[in-house]
């Protein structure tokens, strides 16, 4: 079953977009551009929103994040509930972070990685499974965490 990937960057992820719809496709996956649709200057928190919504409104689908560095659009989408987006700079880092902390949108910086790693990575995150067990626990978890009054 083909898998369904939301994209969306800031001005400072722009210039890759292209090539990371392009690798998604390659790997049969169905790629949804949500912008922006220039490099002109946009704030990564509307669009790390954007996808994050996308991602949990289309249930079983994945999202692809891209800023300047990752940090800044990975931040903003992990306040959605329900959103595991991970930073990722490496294959290493994108395969494990499918397999133990089943995460649904891979992030990275269009300035820190370059298209070799960028197709690597898109591949681990693609082709690797949640593995459950243990991480399942863990997951669950992350998914009731309030850090509010309660730090007992």
């Amino acid at each position: 079953m083909s898998k369904k990937f939301y994209i969306a960057t800031d001005h400072a992820g722009f210039a890759i977009k292209d090539f990371v719809k392009d690798v998604v496709k390659n790997f049969g996956c169905e790629i949804i551009d949500l912008g922006p649709d220039s490099d002109d200057r946009v704030d990564y928190p509307d669009f790390a929103r954007k996808c994050a919504h996308k991602v949990i409104e289309d249930e079983g689908s994945f999202g692809i994040l891209i800023c300047g560095t990752g940090i800044g659009i990975s931040i903003a989408a992990n306040k959605v509930p329900g959103i595991r987006a991970a930073l990722c700079h490496d294959t290493y880092t994108a395969k494990l972070t499918r397999m133990h902390n089943d995460a649904n949108i891979l992030c990275f910086g269009e300035r820190v990685v370059g298209k070799g790693v960028i197709e690597d990575m898109i591949e681990a995150f693609i082709n690797t499974e949640f593995e459950g067990g243990r991480h399942a626990d863990r997951v669950e978890k992350i998914e009731g965490c309030s850090f509010g009054a309660d730090l007992g």
